[in-house]
C-alpha cells in the first residue's frame, strides 16, 4: 500500500517543484508544520549573501520589508501547493492586496526568519485567498501583514 498522505513539510525540492521562483528571487528554504490550507510555518535563513544586502544598507545590511512580506506569501503558496498537490504545473500566485502591514524589528544577516501563515479565505479551486502572516526571529515580531492573492491553478 502507499503512503498518498500530504506532506506536512515541504523541503527545498519540494518547495522548487510548487514555486517558479528562483535565485535571487527564491525567499523560502523549507516549510513546516503545514496543517492542510490552515496554516504553515515557513523558515528563511537570512544570509549576508544575498544580493539585496549590498546596497540595503552597505555597512548596514537589513533585509528590506518587502523581501519579508514575499517570503510570507511564497510560504503561504506552499503551503497551498503541498496541500493540494499542486507541483510541477506552474501554479501562478499574485499579489492583489497588502494590509495591515508593520515592521516591528530588523531582520539581518544570521537571522533564522519563522513565517506563521494562516489562511483566513480560500478553499480548493477557488481563485482568490487571503492569508494572515507574522513573521518572528528569535520569538519576537519582526513583521506582520494581511494579504490577498490570486491563484492561477493549472487545468
Amino acid at each position: 500500500m502507499t503512503d498518498t498522505a500530504t506532506p506536512t513539510t515541504a523541503d527545498i525540492d519540494l518547495i522548487q517543484r510548487i514555486l517558479p521562483h528562483r535565485y535571487p528571487f527564491l525567499l523560502v528554504d523549507r516549510v513546516r508544520d503545514i496543517d492542510g490550507i490552515k496554516s504553515a510555518v515557513g523558515i528563511k535563513n537570512v544570509t549576508m549573501n544575498e544580493p539585496h544586502f549590498q546596497g540595503h544598507f552597505p555597512g548596514n545590511p537589513v533585509m528590506p520589508g518587502v523581501t519579508i512580506v514575499e517570503a510570507m506569501a511564497q510560504t503561504a503558496a506552499v503551503m497551498v501547493g503541498t496541500s493540494l498537490g499542486l507541483t510541477d504545473g506552474n501554479l501562478g500566485v499574485y499579489f492583489m492586496a497588502i494590509d495591515g502591514c508593520k515592521f516591528r524589528k530588523m531582520v539581518t544577516p544570521g537571522d533564522q526568519l519563522l513565517m506563521h501563515l494562516e489562511t483566513t479565505r480560500g478553499k480548493p479551486g477557488g481563485k482568490v485567498w487571503k492569508f494572515k502572516g507574522v513573521a518572528m526571529v528569535d520569538g519576537e515580531m519582526a513583521a506582520e501583514a494581511e494579504f490577498t492573492a490570486m491563484m492561477e491553478l493549472p487545468k
